[in-house]
């Protein structure tokens, strides 16, 4: 989990996995959507690739700096 833009917040809620395992992902589209204390967002892939694992399930919460899910990164020419 990274940092949350300068809010000052220690854990965050996932509320819902926009992704399942498996799934082909890009940089930059929203694989979850989590939640502070004030504010809901999506979380974007830093890569493109293959959503592998989701180790956070809907409804837990993280702590920010954890992993939530395991992503493997693939090139457009792997598609």
């Amino acid at each position: 989990m990274p940092k949350t833009g300068g809010m000052n917040t220690s854990k965050v809620s996932v509320v819902r996995w926009l992704k399942r395992e498996g799934e082909h992902i890009r940089k930059g589209e929203p694989v979850v959507e989590l939640e502070t204390e004030k504010v809901s967002y999506e979380l974007d892939s830093p890569v493109d690739g293959v959503l592998l694992k989701i180790l956070a399930q809907e409804a837990a919460e993280v702590p920010i700096g954890d992993v939530i899910c395991q992503l493997e990164r693939t090139s457009d020419s792997a598609r």
